[in-house]
């Protein structure tokens, strides 16, 4: 398994609206994920920045460059990209994170 970390941008004063739509998450968006190798996936907010900061943990052949292939992905992004900075594709603007330091 191996560690993932990345950020997002929330589109300022959006956050109770992020949030209510990840309690609702779509099950199947939930399969979907799991399919990719993807697991332990936690999302966190910087209020002050409104920078999402996520970690997750995915299997050594995770699917995870094919998510963007998945029309319930892209679905996802679309319903999403009203409160989020993305790319002109729809996909989050997503920036990976370079682990500088971890204790086990």
């Amino acid at each position: 398994m191996e560690k993932y970390a990345f950020k997002m941008r929330l589109v300022p004063g959006h956050a109770a609206e992020y949030r209510r739509r990840h309690e609702a998450i779509w099950p199947e968006l939930i399969v979907l994920l799991k399919e990719a190798g993807i697991s332990d996936y936690s999302i966190h907010l910087d209020a002050e920045t409104s920078t999402l900061f996520a970690v997750l943990w995915r299997e050594e052949n995770h699917g995870m460059e094919r998510l963007s292939l998945s029309p319930l992905m892209r679905r996802w992004w679309s319903y999403m990209a009203d409160i989020m900075c993305t790319n002109p594709d729809g996909e989050p603007l997503s920036i990976p994170l370079e682990t500088m330091f971890q204790l086990t």
